[in-house]
């Protein structure tokens, strides 16, 4: 198998993107993800251009990796300076990473338009940058910047200006379809000269995803004959991204008869934890419909899909989810037949046949309530409540009862913020508690009073925290015609330090509706820590 170099450039190039910062130490942690996964090269950013980078590179130096190799990124010396005596360059050698990875003018306008030079001094710029860091023993990476743009315009001059990085001794020729425009059948042609022109380089690609081709155009790259590629996780990035390393990655592996290899298909399995992880550290939502990692790529929604991989999975989906560490979900809504129930059931232990009448009651209460805007399809969480209720799973108990609750919106002094006062009077095991909490806002401050009185009797309620909440006005839905009398649906995200789930409530009434989705996430913790205890003791 051809070995393709993974090139990973999420802490630099992916903190472009305008929704993501990233501290030092998320770097930190992001890093060591990347080095368990098997990263070949993990950029760490620029070396003098902000202290986060600065630190980086200085504490990185002192954590040893198993795989990866840290790359420093920066540009070719400055037109005013010698490579001698540039600080850029300086500051590559000195942030003690393996690689330097230099970027320089490949397209003739950007060296007579951009820096304003004659184009014989710019690849005389190339050739000196790339010599003096290889004087210095740095291994080089030359990002050939905008040359797809470039050989379309002037070949003569994009081939010259790679071949000075290559003279001057670069291991590796990165060439950057910048702007993202350039088109699968146009990169292979043009990596296919290029290897032809110069059969003794090692060819990269970096692509850039504004036509949406990032991750077909550094597949055709390597099909052309390059065997490094540059790209990030979940294809963050300046822009519309870069090329996403978690579609790349499987594809490389798994759809090209072991012709190549990347990471090695043992790691793959961490590819779905990877692509979570940064998601998280990043602070940013997922994309669920992201092919191979995404919460969505393996889910099946209509009954005649359910059905079918029932039997089997292979019949609506191209690889098996666990390989890449993903799952199936088969999901219940109003468009759902009996074999969505069975297989869900069958999660859970239950094995039953599609024409019981216990199916197609729950069937028929599912498409009743998706019909009234329960969103089950979201709310995975409610779903599983209502079907183990249904089918009498035990330990699926009623953990708590509410009898009660109000909610008032407190006057505040002039120039202070309003705040909310819920009291509820819940019932645990026939003992009574009535609590009251303030938040800001009503659904804050029932969900306060509400975990308030329960934390007594189930202490572990402390570690939910509510991670994010929709509201959804479902005109179409409300018997009333619409308006301020819709029913609403109300979606609430919640987790712990093990995992997240979705609840769903609908009502005309947006506390109500509030008060469902919030008790459901809470029944669902507890309905899970006792499952887990109890497989605890079943083992032990």
């Amino acid at each position: 198998m051809k070995k393709i170099q993974i090139y990973d450039t999420s802490l630099r190039d992916g903190t472009q993107s305008e929704d993501i910062s990233l501290t030092n130490d998320d770097k930190l942690k992001i890093a060591l993800k990347l080095d368990d996964l098997g990263i070949d090269f993990i950029e760490g950013g620029w070396p003098g251009s902000n202290p986060v980078d600065m630190a980086f590179f200085s504490e990185i130096k002192h954590i040893s990796l198993k795989h990866s190799k840290i790359a420093a990124f920066g540009s070719t010396h400055h037109p005013g300076f010698t490579a001698e005596n540039d600080p850029n360059l300086r500051n590559l050698l000195s942030s003690g990473a393996d690689v330097c990875t230099i970027f320089g003018k490949t397209w003739d306008i950007h060296a007579t338009e951009a820096l304003r030079i004659p184009l014989e001094k710019n690849l005389k710029i190339i050739h000196d940058s790339v010599a003096f860091l290889r004087s210095m023993g740095a291994d080089v990476v030359f990002d050939a910047e905008h040359f797809f743009d470039g050989f379309k315009t002037n070949q003569e001059y994009a081939l010259a200006a790679i071949k000075a990085a290559h003279d001057a001794g670069a291991q590796t020729l990165s060439l950057c379809d910048t702007n993202g425009g350039t088109l699968p059948y146009e990169v292979y042609k043009i990596v296919e000269n290029v290897t032809k022109a110069l059969p003794g380089a090692q060819l990269g690609i970096h692509a850039h995803n504004d036509c949406e081709l990032a991750v077909a155009n550094s597949i055709a790259a390597i099909q052309a004959g390059a065997s490094h590629i540059q790209g990030t996780i979940n294809g963050i990035g300046e822009r519309c991204g870069n090329a996403n390393l978690c579609s790349i990655i499987p594809t490389l592996e798994l759809k090209f008869n072991d012709e190549y290899t990347t990471i090695g298909r043992d790691k793959l399995a961490l590819l779905t934890s990877t692509s979570a992880f940064v998601t998280d550290v990043a602070n940013v939502m997922p994309f669920d419909r992201q092919p191979f990692v995404g919460r969505s790529a393996f889910a099946h929604k209509g009954g005649v899909h359910a059905s079918a991989v029932n039997r089997n999975s292979a019949l609506y989906e191209h690889i098996d989810p666990e390989i890449v560490g993903n799952r199936q979900r088969v999901l219940l809504s109003e468009l759902a037949g009996r074999a969505n129930i069975v297989n869900l059931a069958k999660k859970f232990g239950f094995h039953l046949d599609k024409n019981e009448p216990v199916v197609k009651g729950l069937l028929n209460e599912l498409k009743k309530r998706s019909s009234m805007g329960y969103d089950y399809a979201a709310a995975e969480a409610s779903v599983e409540l209502l079907l183990l209720k249904k089918l009498g799973r035990r330990g699926v108990r009623e953990f708590f009862k509410l009898n009660q609750f109000r909610v008032l919106e407190l006057k505040e002094a002039q120039d202070k913020d309003p705040i909310s006062e819920a009291s509820v009077i819940v019932e645990v095991e026939g003992i009574t508690e009535h609590t009251a909490a303030t938040g800001r806002g009503p659904v804050n401050s029932l969900d306060n009073a509400l975990r308030k009185a329960l934390c007594n009797f189930y202490p572990r309620l402390s570690e939910m925290k509510l991670l994010d909440f929709k509201v959804r006005v479902m005109t179409a839905e409300s018997p009333e015609g619409g308006g301020t009398a819709s029913f609403v649906r109300v979606l609430v995200e919640s987790g712990d330090h093990l995992s997240r789930w979705v609840t769903v409530g609908v009502s005309y009434n947006i506390i109500e509706a509030s008060w469902q989705a919030v008790a459901d996430s809470i029944t669902y913790k507890l309905y899970k820590d006792e499952f887990e205890q109890r497989a605890q003791t079943e083992n032990s």
